[in-house]
């Protein structure tokens, strides 16, 4: 058995978006961090976030896997944990054989990553689930469909194995045309969509409930509400997300959900992102991110609770101080998302700075210039890359009006037509 060293470096697989902040944390600790990469070939989408310059050493996986678990025995980490969505199952397979000690559970690691094989996860632990089937047979869709009773519904259509709301597509009779256009072609993340899920299409409250757990303790470091709109076509694109006071009738049920939810997929080390539909009979699951909540998100928790998963992890793994089982709410605060409702040309996107001179101001990031194609916002990597902005302070209402004002500056964006070449 391969323990834990405590006084070794950290290793994070994929430290990209949020994941990129385990680097300096752990180096402010005094703690060397290790990065690995999951693949030589990087998704597009993270390398604007992978700063190698952070890391003494990078080891990149390129299918042999003692190889890497070799060096990394030979470092004797004390911890591997995943910093993106791409990384989650190679941690999870290098914790197993490095860090045994402070590893998930190995029997369900596939229900940590793979969106149908966590929800029955879920559903023999006895939690309510939304109903769903994955497979690569249209046909087997329509038995479904017909023997659950859902004809003439709205359905999701999503790739069991993506993110950031990648391929997500509310359908109804048109199922099967959504359905094989995505069966077998490569998703965001470069995997093969060998499979789709289908799912009956829920109404509620979403919510992300954001925890780092140690040991199989499950601690909040924060939960969000989601506002999400269709944008013409394309369902659930990010509008807004907002901090919850920890006092909300809404939070117990939720967080006893997630808590049970995670020792159902044997989760016990690291950062979980977990999104969940409330319905009128009571939560579901949306999907579980094994790794830190993306975009940047810890940055703007520690604005709203002064704490995040990033720094409860350092904490953790450095045994800088006891860890609290929730959190408390000091600032109001909401991330707005811009959002393009057609595509073409920018021409004026300095008007977006005038966002800089709201009353609740923390920060924006303003994704395009003049002359850049702009797409129409469909998913939320999408919408990162227009644009968002962070609205805090102590007066909620104050922030809903800055929010108003956000769609205001946003409305003046002019996108005209690309010229005909």
């Amino acid at each position: 058995m391969t323990l834990a060293d405590p006084a070794g470096p950290a290793v994070i697989v994929d430290p990209f978006s949020s994941g990129g902040m385990y680097a300096p944390a752990f180096k402010e600790a005094g703690v060397p961090v290790v990065a690995v990469l999951s693949s030589p070939d990087m998704p597009e989408v993270y390398r604007a976030s992978f700063h190698p310059e952070d890391f003494p050493e990078v080891i990149t996986y390129d299918g042999d896997l003692d190889a890497v678990v070799a060096r990394l025995r030979e470092l004797g980490p004390r911890c591997v944990l995943p910093g993106a969505e791409s990384g989650v199952e190679l941690a999870d397979l290098l914790a197993e054989q490095v860090t045994e000690d402070r590893a998930n559970v190995p029997a369900t690691r596939a229900a940590r990553r793979h969106k149908w094989e966590m929800a029955e996860a879920a559903r023999l632990a006895g939690l309510p689930v939304i109903r769903q089937i994955c497979t690569d047979d249209p046909d087997e869709v329509a038995a479904w469909i017909e023997r659950e009773g859902l004809q003439g519904r709205d359905l999701v259509v999503k790739p069991p194995k993506s993110a950031s709301t990648d391929g997500v597509t509310r359908v109804r009779e048109d199922w099967r045309e959504v359905f094989e256009a995505q069966l077998g072609r490569p998703n965001q993340w470069r995997i093969v969509n060998d499979r789709m899920l289908v799912q009956e299409f829920v109404t509620g409250v979403e919510y992300v409930v954001d925890v780092f757990s140690h040991d199989g303790v499950h601690t909040v470091t924060d939960l969000c509400r989601y506002s999400k709109v269709d944008n013409g076509e394309h369902m659930a694109v990010y509008d807004a997300m907002e901090w919850v006071a920890p006092d909300e009738p809404a939070v117990p049920e939720l967080v006893a959900y997630v808590r049970a939810f995670l020792d159902a997929v044997g989760f016990r080390y690291g950062a979980a992102h977990v999104e969940v539909m409330l319905t009128e009979d009571g939560p579901r699951l949306i999907e579980l991110n094994a790794r830190p909540h993306g975009g940047g998100q810890p940055r703007f928790c520690r604005v709203a609770t002064g704490d995040s998963q990033i720094d409860r992890a350092v904490r953790y793994f450095t045994g800088a101080g006891e860890l609290p089982e929730h959190y408390e709410l000091q600032n109001a605060t909401l991330v707005v998302f811009l959002i393009s409702r057609a595509a073409g040309i920018v021409r004026n996107a300095e008007c977006l700075e005038e966002i800089g001179k709201l009353a609740t101001h923390h920060a924006h990031v303003v994704g395009v210039a003049n002359g850049d194609r702009l797409e129409v916002t469909k998913d939320l990597l999408n919408t990162l890359s227009l644009g968002f902005a962070v609205l805090a302070g102590p007066d909620r209402e104050q922030t809903w009006s800055d929010y108003q004002e956000v769609r205001r500056i946003e409305a003046g964006l002019i996108v005209t037509e690309e010229p005909a070449p």
